[in-house]
């Protein structure tokens, strides 16, 4: 009989299920559970009711039981061996213990700690945690608390090469509305480039943050404002003669997942660089900037050459190595499973 993992996480895009297939293919029984956030169910009334709320911090605290009371039922009927957690947010602390009581417990930090600080202290309930920044685990040890390095990874069965032709010569996919580094540096790249076709998805400023900011936002052409798909953009990257990305303010020492995705799908990345994506790609794999002269100057010469052998070095180097499977392979090698 094949061993059972639970895993727990935030609905968010593709990542739970990217969780699950690897430790599918690893040979254990997943379940996975997911909850919704900042407030859990997030249906359209539970939305108008928290946009509109002056007592968000109670909505939030009730689904928050809500969400592990869900939760700590369904790993009842589960029974798993192994209980895998992605941030954990929406969970109390007494739920973790509970689950100790029959099974191993991980916590993976999917996210910055800065980002949610509701989980930080999950660390004291879980027998082993990652973080996906190497700075989160230099500040869990400075607190004298054990964390290990896990970086994110890339889901193989959806970014992979297609076949097609490369007709965006420049594209960008994330969110922009709280990230000032992003808009700043991508209107840069729009002047700099005024010929080229430049493709930008993701929120830039949502209209129902305001409607006038909505409307005066730049570059109309280029920002589409709106979300995409893991699906559709895969199909993007596969389009893109360069695929952009510029990390969230907070980042510091890992990858978001869009530097393993863009190098899945076989696309030549020019990313913003930090101490481990150097050591990621020290040959030249995925171009590397520290300012707005060295990104407008990586794009000029990737326009004007040839990087498909870079692109597939990078692809084969994310591909062998930092697949969901490899990510789940060494959590299972640290818990000695």
């Amino acid at each position: 009989m094949s061993r059972k993992v639970l895993i727990i996480g935030h609905n968010y895009y593709n990542f739970l299920c990217a969780v699950g297939e690897a430790f599918t293919e690893l040979g254990w029984e997943a379940v996975v559970n997911g909850y919704d956030n900042p407030v859990h169910p997030y249906t359209r009334l539970m939305k108008i009711r928290y946009k509109l709320s002056r007592h968000r911090d109670r909505l939030r605290e009730e689904s928050m039981d809500r969400c592990s009371k869900e939760v700590l039922e369904c790993f009842r009927a589960v029974q798993p061996d192994l209980v895998f957690i992605m941030n954990g947010d929406m969970l109390r602390p007494h739920v973790l213990d509970a689950f100790r009581e029959s099974a191993r417990v991980v916590l993976w930090m999917y996210d910055n700690t800065q980002r949610i600080p509701k989980a930080i202290g999950h660390a004291d309930h879980v027998d082993a945690l990652f973080c996906f920044d190497q700075a989160d685990v230099d500040w869990y040890a400075a607190q004298g608390k054990k964390a290990r390095f896990l970086p994110q990874a890339c889901d193989t069965q959806v970014y992979h090469p297609l076949e097609g032709s490369k007709d965006i010569d420049i594209l960008f996919i994330g969110g922009m509305y709280h990230s000032p580094r992003r808009r700043e540096l991508l209107n840069a790249v729009i002047d700099a480039f005024p010929g080229r076709r430049i493709e930008v998805y993701g929120w830039y400023y949502p209209w129902f943050k305001g409607l006038w900011g909505w409307i005066t936002r730049p570059h109309k052409g280029v920002f589409k404002n709106h979300n995409v798909s893991p699906v559709e953009a895969n199909v993007l990257y596969n389009r893109a003669r360069v695929a952009l990305n510029i990390h969230q303010e907070l980042q510091r020492d890992g990858a978001n997942p869009r530097v393993f995705e863009i190098c899945g799908a076989g696309t030549y990345q020019i990313c913003d660089r930090n101490p481990y994506i150097e050591s990621l790609f020290p040959d030249g794999e995925v171009g590397l900037y520290g300012s707005e002269q060295e990104l407008i100057d990586l794009i000029s010469r990737a326009l004007s050459s040839d990087m498909s052998a870079a692109a597939a070095r990078a692809y084969d180097e994310v591909v062998t190595h930092h697949s969901y499977r490899s990510r789940m392979a060494e959590v299972l090698s640290v818990l000695g499973l």
